[in-house]
């Protein structure tokens, strides 16, 4: 074949199937935190379905599992260690000037 027909022709794409990351025998539950953990953010938010490699199901599957593990504490809803002590350190700043501003 000539390289002018070459150009025009369709190149044919290798469909190479990506692995989940949930294997055949992973129960999505509430109650299986370690397979609960890899799909939630630092924050602690629910990764979105295109990064968890999941299927339509399976991300529904997750998001309940993730609320259901929240609403029975076994899940943190938010994780800010940082800025929760920010404020409680601003607050006692604030509270202790106006108590010498008082004494005043």
């Amino acid at each position: 074949m000539d390289k002018s027909k070459r150009l025009f022709l369709k190149s044919k794409r290798s469909f190479r199937r990506r692995l989940s990351p949930i294997q055949p025998g992973d129960r999505i539950d509430y109650k299986n935190m370690t397979l609960l953990f890899r799909f939630i953010s630092q924050q602690g938010k629910i990764l979105s379905r295109r990064v968890n490699r999941l299927t339509f199901k399976q991300q529904r599957l997750m998001t309940i599992a993730i609320k259901q593990a929240r609403i029975l504490s076994l899940l943190p809803f938010v994780t800010n260690e940082d800025q929760e002590f920010e404020k409680s350190e601003s607050t006692t700043r604030t509270t202790t000037t106006v108590l010498k501003k008082r004494k005043k």
